[in-house]
């Protein structure tokens, strides 16, 4: 996960690509070394329906019961929203899509209300009842002291902030491709820039590999700064961690992970991996070339962000609406980067790898470095997904409905709808896609059907609205965002570094894929 995830960042630098606890909140973006790894859209922007704040402005997400809180300036999507953007029919009982075929999710700690909390996911939206599993392979985790001693990425307190990771998920996996199978692995340590979390990862999903059949796709929604790895030492402990991969693909597995949630910024071994390099950076494993990095996109589907000043806040906190206006109507997808939180999608060039031979075909934009992401898919908070959660209750209070964020939303479900691809090669006879990067790369994969290309936007007349690159905007003391010291890099026409080659149109990336070797 990245290094500004919310407004909070796993502690030791660990990325928080997206979920759970704290929500995005306040009016500064300060780099936080606590325990969340959520983006979750703030609490304080939502209101009982009718209740007089913002009762006169036309309602831009109403979450579902027993929850019913609307907000006026935060957009949230249903499954049957985000699947219809994306080229997928609705959900039903009856519908089938990732049958056969095995999603596994790998989080830290896992959620100790995960298959109760999908469960009622899928009947609020009308879906199929859920195959779900979750597992514990490097021992089960105690929940029962989710308050209790202990702080920041390891200790007992940061279970509730990868809850919401983990719920984000599986439920978001499941509204893709709600007859797959859905593991999720949990692990006992929190990742933490690679001292333990890291490798507990790695020995998980080896222990996943075995156990579920060939073809398995996996998502991986964490991720930790390359170079908090240290020079010279981060190759070949990369290559230890890569070896899992290549066990992976060499049955036909398919590996996801999210590209971060800062932008181009990284942190190093400084301070406690607390602090932010002054040059462009990419996280592990997405960075890994047997892994498909997933980025994050906006998308804007019957509304139409119209922002005339680059204040998000006032003076009292409330919401500045001449940042948050908005207009009814419209459909466009553009780069994530979301200025009022400082957070939008990683992507960049590798100070660890070298070009991977299936980059050959976009050499002219990486040069002679692995280049990430390799696609994309919706990661915004405001325009998030709804997830459902009931964990921790001493912390989250009743169970409640939340608009969530981030490429930890992304990863999932270019993962599930992967595997819906799988299952229409199964059908013709072949293999599980494996390496996808050597697919989708490939000049003979049908790109223009299988990807909607992102291109730059211009949203309004606040310089904000022009969401053309990754570059990290910071808020001053005058509350105004204005864009930060580290460069981003620019999303073009084409295969680019925020955005890879866009975003997969759902027929047609199933169709490439079936009809791929």
């Amino acid at each position: 996960m990245t290094l500004r995830i919310g407004l909070a960042v796993a502690a030791a630098g660990c990325l928080g690509l997206a979920a759970g606890a704290p929500a995005l909140a306040g009016t500064t973006t300060p780099v936080s070394t606590g325990t969340s790894l959520s983006a979750r859209a703030p609490e304080s922007a939502f209101h009982a329906a009718g209740a007089a704040a913002g009762a006169a402005d036309p309602a831009s997400c109403t979450r579902p019961a027993p929850d019913g809180r609307v907000s006026t300036t935060i957009h949230c999507y249903t499954p049957d929203q985000i699947r219809a953007f994306y080229g997928l029919s609705p959900l039903t009982p009856a519908t089938t899509d990732g049958a056969g075929q095995t999603i596994v999710l790998v989080d830290s700690y896992g959620s100790p209300t995960a298959a109760n909390d999908v469960a009622f996911f899928a009947k609020t939206f009308n879906g199929p009842t859920p195959d779900f599993e979750a597992v514990f392979p490097l021992g089960k985790v105690d929940y029962t002291h989710a308050t209790g001693n202990g702080s920041g990425t390891a200790g007992p307190t940061s279970a509730d902030g990868w809850a919401g990771e983990a719920n984000l998920d599986v439920q978001w996996a499941y509204a893709m491709a709600p007859k797959a199978h859905i593991v999720l692995v949990g692990t006992p340590v929190a990742e933490t820039q690679g001292v333990q979390g890291m490798p507990n990862f790695m020995k998980a999903i080896d222990w996943a590999i075995a156990k579920y059949p060939a073809g398995t796709v996996f998502s991986m929604s964490f991720g930790t700064s390359e170079e908090a790895f240290g020079g010279a030492s981060a190759a070949p402990q990369f290559a230890k961690f890569d070896q899992t991969f290549q066990r992976g693909l060499a049955k036909h597995d398919t590996f996801f992970a999210s590209s971060g949630d800062d932008g181009s910024l990284g942190t190093g071994r400084a301070h406690h991996q607390g602090q932010t390099l002054d040059h462009p950076s990419v996280s592990y494993p997405n960075s890994s070339p047997y892994v498909t990095s997933v980025g994050g996109t906006q998308v804007q589907s019957g509304w139409t962000w119209a922002p005339t000043q680059d204040k998000p806040f006032n003076d009292d906190g409330s919401r500045n609406p001449l940042y948050w206006a908005w207009t009814q109507g419209g459909s466009s997808q553009a780069v994530w980067n979301e200025s009022w939180a400082s957070i939008g999608t990683g992507g960049g060039l590798s100070s660890v790898y070298p070009r991977p031979a299936y980059q050959s075909t976009v050499a002219g934009v990486v040069g002679t470095h692995r280049g990430v992401p390799d696609l994309a898919w919706n990661a915004a908070v405001n325009g998030g997904v709804l997830v459902y959660y009931s964990y921790f209750p001493e912390i989250e209070g009743p169970a409640a409905w939340g608009v969530f964020g981030g490429t930890s939303a992304s990863s999932p479900q270019v993962a599930a709808v992967t595997a819906i691809a799988n299952a229409s090669r199964k059908a013709a006879g072949k293999p599980g896609i494996g390496n996808l990067n050597a697919a989708i790369y490939a000049s003979s994969f049908p790109r223009a059907s299988a990807f909607s290309d992102v291109t730059p936007h211009t949203y309004g007349t606040a310089p904000s609205g022009v969401l053309q690159d990754n570059r990290m905007w910071e808020t001053g003391s005058d509350g105004f965002v204005t864009p930060g010291a580290v460069p981003g890099v620019p999303t073009t026409s084409g295969y680019d570094l925020t955005t890879g080659w866009g975003s997969p149109k759902a027929a047609g990336y199933v169709a490439g894929l079936t009809a791929a070797p």
